[in-house]
């Protein structure tokens, strides 16, 4: 199959009504056929892994074949200079989540990868970062409580970013890792509470807050035990 295979049956597969319904939750690429995410999953289930395809896929710019293009990638080819482009593409917050949550957090590095975007000013590729903390946070198994604590303070550096795809990502990062134990519950709320404080981070911190406080929480983690 080629990239004209694949944006055939993409293409196929659009509505047009769809795209009114993503720019409603801000999701506005230049190029797309409004396609669904699972008619784009199905067609990325055909194709299977396909690294070349993938990197021409991408490069059309239309933003179903890009989703593909996650889904068929191989991690172990994927390198930084290549997280790198692709992440200067991201205009929108799917995208940039879909890559992270599908492919970037397997990619060997992604830890340091996700460490050095936080501190980053492109809204997307800040946001990246978070993504791919979030991410680890619930697949990561062989990382221990005390690796996961890491991020926190890094999370907690970017809470006063006002910018909605920062911020957002922000409180996703840390309530993902504050699901994930008691131990790490602890020291998210903790550092939430402190954030609380703060006006520029107070936001982040309530959204925080509330989910991790919350009963549905609670008796998850006593699961865990």
């Amino acid at each position: 199959m080629d990239v004209k295979d694949v944006l055939k049956q993409l293409e196929k597969k659009g509505d047009p009504a769809n795209l009114e319904g993503m720019a409603r939750y801000g999701i506005t690429p230049e190029k797309s056929y409004g396609a669904s995410l699972p008619d784009i999953r199905t067609v990325a289930k055909g194709i299977k892994k396909d690294h070349a395809l993938a990197l021409e896929l991408w490069d059309t710019g239309i933003m179903e074949a890009q989703f593909v293009a996650v889904l068929i990638a191989d991690p172990k080819k994927v390198d930084r200079g290549l997280m790198e482009r692709w992440a200067s593409d991201f205009s929108y917050w799917s995208i940039c989540d879909h890559a992270c949550m599908n492919l970037f957090f397997k990619v060997p590095g992604a830890w340091e990868t996700a460490l050095e975007w936080s501190t980053r000013n492109e809204p997307y590729v800040k946001r990246a970062a978070f993504a791919i903390m979030a991410k680890m946070a619930t697949k990561a198994a062989k990382r221990t409580d005390e690796k996961l604590e890491e991020f926190i303070p890094v999370i907690v550096a970017a809470a006063k970013d006002d910018r909605n795809e920062v911020k957002k990502g922000v409180s996703w990062a840390l309530r993902q890792i504050g699901k994930r134990s008691w131990y790490l519950n602890e020291k998210v709320v903790k550092a939430a509470e402190e954030l609380e404080k703060d006006p520029a981070s107070k936001w982040a911190a309530k959204d925080v807050l509330r989910e991790l406080r919350s009963d549905k929480v609670k008796e998850r983690l006593d699961k865990r035990k």
